[in-house]
């Protein structure tokens, strides 16, 4: 009998481990870590620029960190900023609305059985608000290409790491902007 119970501990504790949402059923919000929802709520980047900044895009903190070895004049700070506050403030709106339509979502189940037209509305939704979320960081980093230069955009991607920086033909004008 002792063999028995000690191979059914063993197999609950093996698909515990197997499974990956073992101990999420306590989050407050299922579909979203601590992690998640912080980061939504405080407007964080968390790799929703990626496409930019891995592109000869930068954004406006790492800019603004870099201000001494990038040279940055004195008007390129203060306009990045300017423009680090509104997104900030943009990200932080749109951050707390997708936690909140995860939150309906995760309490249409909570509730019971909800009707597939429903789920998928709300799917819809919060793809939608992802959608701006991620558009916010990514037309914020295409802001801040323009009010660098490109030996900035070059030093920048140097100073960050990026050896291979850019995919495209790595034209740009003056002011850091693509050239035509």
């Amino acid at each position: 009998m002792k063999l028995f119970a000690a191979l059914a501990v063993i197999l609950a504790a093996s698909s515990a481990l197997a499974n990956p949402y073992a101990g999420q059923e306590t989050r407050a919000i299922k579909a979203l870590s601590t992690e998640e929802v912080r980061a939504y709520v405080e407007g964080a980047g968390t790799g929703f620029a990626r496409a930019a900044e891995l592109n000869r895009h930068p954004g406006p903190m790492h800019a603004l960190e870099l201000a001494a070895p990038l040279d940055l004049t004195p008007v390129q700070r203060e306009t990045l900023s300017q423009l680090m506050a509104r997104h900030k403030t943009d990200a932080r709106g749109l951050g707390a609305a997708v936690v909140r339509l995860e939150k309906e979502l995760d309490a249409m189940f909570a509730a019971g059985n909800p009707a597939r037209a429903l789920v998928e509305m709300k799917v819809a939704e919060i793809g939608a608000a992802q959608a701006r979320y991620r558009a916010s960081h990514l037309t914020t980093h295409l802001e801040t290409a323009r009010l660098l230069s490109a030996e900035q955009i070059a030093r920048y991607d140097q100073l960050r790491g990026y050896t291979g920086a850019g995919s495209g033909d790595g034209r740009r004008d003056g002011r850091g902007g693509h050239a035509h």
